[in-house]
């Protein structure tokens, strides 16, 4: 983006003000919108200088308000099909996303992970195992702060990891990554993308500007995934993780309670899963995916070995909140679709009294539910999805239901139900939005909840 360039950006949230921002900061003026009229411009405002050369406009956009406008950038939350997109389409205004604007700008080494589940605690011990090795290493994207807060920051020392979504990834343009990962691909946000179809194609575009000096993880248990590594068409070079078997070619594969290595033929141990602060299989992965991420962004082995150990699971995936009466608290407001959900239930280690239920996403939970017998000993439903939940349950014989109106009577009720040595996990399988902000809102209220039992 050049200088004194007047810039259309859609969304007041945290990624559209952080792009406004860089924005001025890059010395171009914004023209900040917003579709909903009830929008506190304000508050909006208020968060910028008095100096900045930034407009926000609410409500309909029309084509004279785009004067002067040579670029449009989109929030990641905002879908391509919203009517004001036709608008600067008509116009002719180039339409990309906040992460294409913050690549352009990005200098350094840069690593990108997707993938339906695990992309937070992947992402997140990417970047402890790079300040291992790195004085400079931002992490960004979907885990906190917006790529565009953190892109001119970066120089040619530094070294940055990126969380990305499929929502991103709809608005690329030139963005490539040295190393990408995708970690796995399961239905979700269909309500978004429709298909399948359309959902793994946004997900694959994390390499399609990938060369052949560049590298991709991808996960060797999942059939989508194989297929996609094995093509012709993929110019970067795959380096595989595995928790079932051993993947074909170079990676790393779980056998025995221990991570193995595989390059160039050698084989060598990379830790014992005991000595790491995470639980569940699903996390393995991650670790995995992690190990190879790190290697190929240059990150000395017994560097990455230091980061596992040290590294303890993120805030909202299954973080252990207290233990009461021996019964163990766990937050999984993270998993916000079935398989993730799937994945905090196996990690479990007992009976377990399960919270859940929230937005709809058209998920389909009959795997999820096949589970809860002789799993989940009972199950408290929230959100606008609980009876959708409670049907499925049904259809699998499991009767073990209870409804609650907030997070606060979920709560004491889990309590009422646990016995010495069970286990209560939040893990909605579903969105937070209708009773709240965010997952990380619903995360933080269900831990206030809990300690304040």
């Amino acid at each position: 983006m050049n200088d004194n360039r007047k810039v259309f950006i859609a969304g007041t949230g945290k990624s559209g003000i952080a792009a406004a921002k860089m924005v001025l900061q890059m010395g171009g003026e914004v023209l900040l919108y917003n579709s909903s009229q009830d929008t506190n411009v304000q508050e909006v405002m208020a968060q910028f200088e008095r100096t900045d050369h930034i407009q926000i406009i609410c409500g309909e956009l029309r084509p004279v308000n785009l004067r002067g406008v040579h670029l449009a950038i989109v929030s990641p939350g905002i879908p391509l099909t919203a009517d004001f997109i036709t608008v600067l389409d008509r116009a002719r205004v180039p339409v990309i996303g906040e992460l294409e604007l913050a690549y352009q700008a990005s200098k350094g080494k840069l690593a990108a992970i997707t993938g339906t589940n695990g992309k937070t605690t992947t992402t997140a011990l990417v970047g402890e195992i790079l300040k291992k090795h790195y004085n400079d290493v931002h992490v960004a994207g979907n885990i906190g702060e917006p790529f565009s807060a953190e892109a001119l920051r970066t120089t040619e020392e530094s070294a940055t990891v990126v969380e990305v979504s499929s929502f991103m990834l709809e608005t690329i343009n030139e963005f490539k990554p040295h190393v990408s990962a995708i970690l796995n691909i399961t239905p979700d946000h269909l309500d978004r993308h429709k298909t399948m179809t359309n959902y793994i194609r946004c997900k694959k575009a994390i390499a399609i500007n990938q060369t052949r000096d560049d590298f991709i993880v991808l996960n060797y248990s999942d059939p989508e995934l194989r297929r996609f590594g094995k093509s012709k068409d993929l110019k970067p070079k795959v380096v595989w993780f595995s928790s079932q078997k051993k993947p074909e070619g170079n990676g790393l594969y779980l056998s025995d309670d221990c991570i193995f290595l595989r390059e160039n033929g050698k084989e060598q141990v990379v830790i014992d899963v005991h000595e790491l602060q995470l639980l569940g299989t699903h996390n393995y992965e991650n670790v995995m995916a992690a190990v190879a991420v790190g290697l190929k962004m240059d990150v000395p082995l017994d560097k990455i070995r230091e980061a596992l150990k040290e590294f303890k699971a993120v805030e909202h995936r299954i973080e252990f909140v207290r233990e009461r009466c021996k019964v163990r608290y766990y937050n999984d407001s993270k998993g916000t679709n079935p398989d993730a959900a799937i994945q905090a239930l196996k990690a479990m280690p007992g009976p377990t009294i399960l919270i859940a239920g929230g937005y709809d996403k058209h998920s389909e939970y009959d795997d999820w539910v096949k589970l809860f017998p002789g799993k989940v000993k009972k199950l408290v439903l929230l959100g606008e999805t609980r009876d959708k939940i409670y049907e499925c349950c049904k259809k699998y014989g499991f009767d073990e239901i209870s409804y609650a109106e907030d997070m606060s009577e979920a709560v004491k009720a889990c309590a009422s139900f646990a016995d010495e040595g069970d286990y209560v996990l939040l893990s909605p399988a579903c969105a937070s939005w209708g009773m709240f902000q965010n997952y990380e809102e619903r995360g933080r209220i269900f831990k206030k909840c809990v300690e304040e039992l």
